[in-house]
């Protein structure tokens, strides 16, 4: 129920998304309103949340457009609580805008409860280490850099690199490994996308027949920056449901985070704060923070709350605020390489600088197979060698490589060509099959990360010596 507290004639300044008011009632910061005109429907007014507060000024950002109010005519109502979000079991097969509106043409989804979208991150006296493995499809991550249940792992891009296109097929085929289908969810969270993107995103997964494991959350870019900020907590609010209540594993896809964190900054710059780093508001890591750690996994709980935020880094800065603060929270990062890109290689992961720091937590004996870990660590041991071998190359030329150098060339482009580079989404156990025949062009003493048995077991019966 909406409070019967409502103001007019007070508005002083209309800045953007910002309403500014001379203060003559008792209200909280983050309380939700509504924006009204004289003369509009009440059926449909326009969100707001009260932002700021001093003695004599409220501010309000308008998460929906600002065009057509006037100082004179606009009206705000208190709600005397903050934005909540509906949920309930018809969350799924669904399409929301950024404040969870149905944008399909459905009905609103009948609500059991009505929560706060800006809930507090998991308690860490509650948290259960992440366990087990979620298939996304792709090599580059399932066999070398595996995403884990509860696990945050972002996905760093740039500009022009196909982080889309990699988002909509994991989103279509990522999967728990010996489970029930449904006890696995997608919310897909499109934050500031153009309106060709998000008619991708929903005909993708309408026409893949994944739209009804999912919940999708599309934020245009027309819409007041605002709407930006409040869209994954939205979409986050919808996934702690799924998990915690329904006891499904949920995997949340963001993109873009880099648009969330502009949005940040000029919203921060409306309200007059002082900026920091290349003008993002001092705020943004704890912000971000508020966003990222709502992933995870409750001691108790059935379900479970997985994040794969993608960004692009600007001018393919990785050093960059947003990747950079983004690094600290996260628990690894996945890295598109331009250079892989131009050569036609998709998707463009650059296993090398890519991280994922719960890798051990869910792969192995019990969880993919008892060789997986061993394989990873051997190929990524071996790729390493081989950029080191490219860059003497080009001082040097290939004549003056010795033959084992000339060997490990050659393996870097079948590892990129054969192993990174796919057109369909592909099992694990498809992965490993493929990293092992790489493997086998390899001196046998070269091969240090692996055992003799798993040596003779997956290459050959071998002379293997030195190798325990």
């Amino acid at each position: 129920m909406w409070a019967d507290l409502s103001v007019q004639g007070t508005a002083t300044r209309i800045d953007g998304p910002l309403l500014f008011l001379r203060r003559n009632v008792e209200v909280t910061l983050g309380e939700a309103v509504e924006v009204l005109m004289d003369g509009e429907s009440p059926v449909r007014p326009r969100v707001g949340r009260v932002t700021s507060i001093d003695e004599q000024t409220l501010v309000i950002e308008v998460l929906e457009s600002t065009q057509g109010l006037s100082l004179s005519g606009v009206r705000v109502r208190f709600r005397g609580e903050p934005l909540r979000l509906g949920v309930g079991p018809g969350l799924l097969g669904r399409v929301f805008n950024g404040l969870g509106q149905p944008a399909d043409g459905g009905p609103p989804v009948a609500a059991l409860e009505w929560r706060r979208i800006d809930a507090r991150a998991m308690n860490p006296a509650l948290r259960a280490l992440p366990r087990d493995f979620i298939e996304t499809g792709v090599s580059a991550i399932d066999l070398t850099n595996s995403l884990i249940r509860g696990q945050k792992l972002p996905i760093f891009s740039s500009g022009g690199l196909p982080h889309d296109r990699l988002a909509i097929e994991i989103a279509r085929h990522a999967r728990l490994r010996n489970a029930q289908s449904g006890d696995f969810a997608i919310v897909f969270v499109g934050i500031g996308v153009s309106h060709d993107a998000a008619e991708n995103f929903r005909r993708a997964m309408e026409d893949s027949g994944a739209l009804g494991h999912t919940a999708m959350f599309l934020s245009l870019a027309s819409e007041p920056s605002p709407q930006r900020l409040l869209t994954p907590r939205v979409a986050l609010t919808a996934a702690e449901y799924l998990a915690f209540d329904e006891g499904r594993h949920v995997l949340v896809i963001l993109t873009d985070m880099t648009n969330y964190c502009e949005a940040l900054r000029e919203v921060s710059a409306s309200h007059g704060e002082i900026p920091s780093r290349k003008g993002y508001p001092g705020y943004m890591y704890s912000d971000l923070a508020t966003i990222y750690e709502r992933a995870g996994s409750a001691r108790g709980a059935r379900g479970t709350v997985t994040q794969l935020p993608i960004l692009t880094m600007p001018a393919d800065d990785i050093s960059h605020p947003i990747p950079d603060l983004t690094g600290y929270i996260t628990e690894g990062q996945i890295v598109l390489d331009r250079a892989l890109d131009h050569r036609g290689i998709y998707p463009p992961i650059n296993v090398l600088p890519s991280l994922s720091r719960l890798f051990d937590q869910g792969t192995g004996e019990g969880y993919t197979q008892a060789d997986h870990p061993a394989l990873a660590h051997q190929l990524f041991a071996a790729y390493a060698k081989a950029v080191r071998v490219r860059v003497l190359a080009s001082v040097v030329g290939q004549d003056g490589l010795s033959a084992a150098d000339r060997g490990y060339l050659a393996f870097a482009e079948r590892f990129e060509r054969e192993l990174v580079a796919q057109d369909a989404a592909r099992p694990l156990d498809d992965s490993m099959a493929i990293g092992w025949r790489l493997l086998r062009d390899l001196p046998r003493g070269e091969l240090t990360r692996l055992s003799d048995a798993q040596i003779a077991r997956h290459l050959g019966a071998a002379d293997a010596p030195g190798h325990g």
